[in-house]
């Protein structure tokens, strides 16, 4: 009998291995979440035991080395070296013909500058993780387009845009008052190797954690705005209640709102500067981000939500006067849900921070209902990374400024307690169809609203410099407390803009 008649025999008596896909990623997390969770991180070799963050970046990987060129294919696949905060090893595969296959380490992979390197490595030492490279922002130069590193932390790209926030694979008691934080990790990543004219590339991953595992599925379109379709399967180990799904991560430091925590010379420092919300309901929403002074979560409630993202707003150059850092090209990121995800929150979490250094920001999606242990928990969505893109047709908000109430007399006295409990609260809306009502404001319709206390007075001014229209919303507060304000244009059924919502806490 011929080789091919013998490999036909043996794949009808189910003998041939199946090709490499997701369901195999499911078994083997499925698998995992059977078994006791470990924890162990495999000690690193003398030489990167006790890398700081310089010396980490300072071992680089050989681009001459890359993968996924064999076949003619637009990206390169990079592998990181374990070392700093990256100590746990993780397993590389390229998928190739459906055969999964993992790259051995090798230390002529990696340029490790400063760090000295003495006598033979371990084959199985691992890597920290992993980074793909495409020609994205132009044909003849390979660009960073996504990165995999630490936990389940990830990064992407659009065109020219630079690095700022981070999505996650899964966040679990971000929001706990009791216990602390667990951070999920992605243990192996299979690689499939794209053809030559393939426009995406795939990567499976298979996260690990105290509460649960889970198969993972990106799909990666590089472009001017860069879409990751994920699809992901969870096992929970136990019942799983705090659960943040598509988490987001990124920084607020000072802003328009608030400059009281530095005095930077520049205006404003953030990676995004607002959380976008697309309701289940139609309702387009809109919370400015804050750096407060104490931890502050928020919920939105919604059923089966059509979107939420952490969104750079503000493009312009002079509202950070960062020649470096260039905040105004930071991505925004946009998750949107396929298929109905049913009741739950948008969550968003502000931490205080006093630089601009630290992620203080969180916002994912939490079920209503605990997912229940050993039952699977399949959930899919895909995220773009946007750059001053408009999600929706209606007026945006473009400015949130906050000033004196005209009742407490002006300029308040710190020692001044009836004017603390009032506060005027200014908005800018801009762009839709606002333009059109500049000619006639009494045309148009404040509609605003307190979860606590009263709104004492609205009023409404055109403003040309945004082709909109400036709101005046004074609020009052009895006594302390917390209330969550709202507020949007309408001309008579007619919503015209997004809801503007904002949280104010009277000591």
């Amino acid at each position: 009998m011929s080789l091919s008649g013998l490999a036909a025999t043996a794949e009808e008596k189910g003998y041939a291995p199946r090709p490499f896909g997701f369901e195999e990623v499911e078994e083997r997390a499925r698998a995992l979440a059977a078994a006791p969770f470990d924890a162990r991180v495999p000690a690193l070799p003398p030489a990167f035991a006790q890398l700081d963050y310089d010396a980490w970046r300072d071992i680089r990987f050989k681009p001459g080395k890359a993968f996924l060129g064999e076949e003619g294919s637009r990206f390169r696949l990079q592998l990181f070296h374990r070392g700093f905060l990256y100590e746990r090893p993780v397993t590389v595969n390229l998928v190739r013909g459906g055969i999964a296959t993992p790259i051995p380490y090798k230390a002529d992979l990696f340029d490790f500058g400063r760090t000295k390197v003495s006598g033979p490595l371990p084959l199985d030492l691992g890597f920290a993780g992993i980074r793909i490279h495409t020609p994205l922002n132009k044909p003849d130069l390979l660009d960073e387009l996504i990165v995999f590193v630490g936990a389940s932390y990830f990064r992407f790209l659009g065109r020219d845009q630079v690095y700022g926030l981070s999505a996650r694979g899964l966040a679990v008691n971000t929001e706990a008052k009791d216990g602390p934080e667990e951070f999920p990790f992605f243990r192996e990543f299979w690689v499939e190797v794209p053809g030559k004219d393939a426009e995406t590339v795939t990567l499976h991953a298979l996260l690990d954690g105290p509460s649960q595992t889970g198969a993972y599925r990106f799909v990666v379109r590089p472009g001017e705005e860069t879409i990751v379709s994920v699809q992901t399967t969870l096992f929970p180990r136990r019942a799983l209640g705090l659960v943040g799904i598509a988490p987001l991560t990124s920084m607020y430091f000072i802003g328009e709102t608030d400059r009281g925590h530095s005095d930077d010379y520049r205006p404003e420092l953030h990676d995004s500067d607002g959380l976008q919300i697309a309701a289940g309901s139609g309702e387009w929403l809109w919370r400015p981000l804050d750096n407060p002074q104490a931890r502050r979560i928020s919920y939105f409630g919604d059923r089966d939500p059509k979107g939420f993202g952490l969104m750079q707003r503000d493009r312009d150059f002079s509202s950070y006067q960062d020649l470096e850092a260039a905040y105004q090209r930071r991505p925004s990121y946009f998750v949107e849900p396929e298929g109905a995800w049913g009741e739950g929150d948008v969550v968003l979490v502000e931490l205080p921070t006093d630089n601009e250094a630290a992620d203080n920001i969180v916002a994912f999606w939490r079920p209503r209902q605990p997912y229940p242990a050993g039952a699977p928990v399949r959930l899919n969505y895909r995220m773009r990374a946007l750059a001053g893109v408009k999600l929706h047709p209606n007026g945006q908000v473009l400015n949130t400024f906050l000033a004196a109430s005209a009742a407490s007399g002006g300029a308040r006295r710190p020692e001044d307690q009836d004017a603390r409990r009032r506060r005027r609260f200014l908005i800018d809306f801009g762009g839709g169809d606002l333009p059109y009502f500049l000619p006639d404001p009494s045309a148009l319709e404040v509609v605003a609203s307190a979860t606590a206390g009263r709104i004492a007075a609205t009023s409404i001014t055109p403003n040309p410099y945004v082709r909109g229209f400036r709101v005046a919303v004074d609020a009052v507060l009895d006594g302390p407390g917390t209330t969550e304000l709202r507020a949007f244009l309408r001309s008579k059924d007619r919503t015209l803009t997004e809801t503007w919502s904002f949280p104010w806490t009277v000591a």
